[in-house]
């Protein structure tokens, strides 16, 4: 690399070639790139820009067959292996309920599209990949062995875009869709908690009172929210585990939120890390970077609904948890016991 500011594409190679047992995010985080600018330099190399219109992403994806769908944030690493099915496609929204790939999709955030291949000398490994207009990720499809090669390179050539250049370059303007936090009451706020009937009216509410969902949580009072110790993560995932109970697991970014509903096997710590490994479901959660953990509960029509979420250092929710419930049905004793066992910390409201 030379000395200036931004590594140019070549550089950016040179340097990948220098590291090849460097994880990618950590290269771009070293070169001071985003994730997006890496995979450009790679293009008319191992990489092609493609349309990251999701409605044309989605009338196609079926076609590859079973594939692993990965979504992630800064800390957390959520992977389905399964089929997109059950599509529902819009402008505003996006939803795929398949049995396995579960996703609610903001198309909005998806602007730079890239298909990527990668070959080691022995296989070749093709993904489609989806950025923000930040350049960080926010879906990847990895096609599997049983994958439909074939109607992978179509969807390649059919989504393929005029500009294929290696450059890339940021765009780090806000979106202007935060609404500040307001001046709301704990009477206000617990009112309007309580009068929900539906765990989706959360959001809702929030919006409404301009208040964030932490500024929320702290505030509302021990009966609706408290906090947990460090390290409960693992203690719940492990009570899940020898309970057999079914869960539900949610991570997000500004693009996506990708959802496991079901149980979970073999929870394994490796540093840092918690992962879940199994057959059709891997999770890797940076559990170092849970600045605060707390238990939720929201009313609905068929009683409370209990949630595990885990905050980084800025606020922002990494993961959540609930128990898998349908519907019109309760939720599950099991699941409120492992949550209300879990240890608290010392207060659960902000001073």
């Amino acid at each position: 690399m030379t000395d200036r500011t931004r590594p140019t594409p070549a550089e950016i190679r040179a340097y990948r070639l220098e590291n090849p047992k460097m994880r990618e995010r950590d290269i771009a985080a070293r070169l001071g790139i985003s994730e997006a600018a890496l995979v450009a330099a790679e293009v008319g190399l191992t990489a092609t820009r493609i349309d990251a219109d999701v409605e044309r992403f989605l009338a196609r994806v079926a076609g590859l067959g079973e594939v692993l769908a990965l979504s992630r944030n800064e800390s957390a690493v959520h992977e389905k292996i399964g089929v997109y099915e059950n599509i529902k496609a819009g402008k505003q929204s996006a939803i795929v309920l398949g049995e396995n790939i579960d996703l609610r999709i903001f198309p909005s955030r998806w602007v730079h599209g890239f298909a990527v291949t990668k070959d080691d000398g022995e296989t070749q490994r093709l993904s489609l990949q989806f950025f923000d207009k930040a350049g960080t990720a926010v879906h990847k499809v990895h096609l599997r062995p049983d994958s439909n090669v074939e109607a992978y390179h179509a969807m390649v050539a059919e989504l393929g875009i005029d500009d294929q250049s290696q450059e890339f370059i940021e765009d780090h303007s806000a979106g202007g869709n935060d609404e500040p936090d307001g001046d709301v009451s704990r009477e206000e706020l617990r009112d309007h908690w309580s009068r929900m009937t539906d765990t989706h009216q959360f959001f809702g509410m929030l919006k409404k009172l301009k208040i964030g969902r932490q500024a929320a949580i702290r505030s509302v009072g021990d009966d609706y929210a408290w906090k947990l110790e460090d390290g409960t993560v693992a203690e719940m995932m492990r009570a899940a585990v020898e309970d057999g109970l079914p869960i539900m697991c949610f991570v997000a970014n500004d693009g996506i939120v990708q959802i496991h509903s079901g149980p979970i096997f073999n929870v394994k710590t490796m540093g840092p890390w918690i992962n879940v490994m199994d057959p059709t479901f891997h999770l890797h959660l940076r559990q170092d970077h849970i600045a605060e953990a707390w238990a939720v509960r929201k009313p609905t029509i068929d009683g409370h609904v209990t949630s595990f979420e885990a905050y980084d250092a800025k606020g922002e929710m990494i993961i959540q948890f609930f128990g898998k419930r349908k519907e019109g049905v309760a939720e599950r004793e099991e699941w409120r016991a492992i949550i209300e066992a879990l240890p608290k910390a010392g207060t659960s409201v902000a001073a």
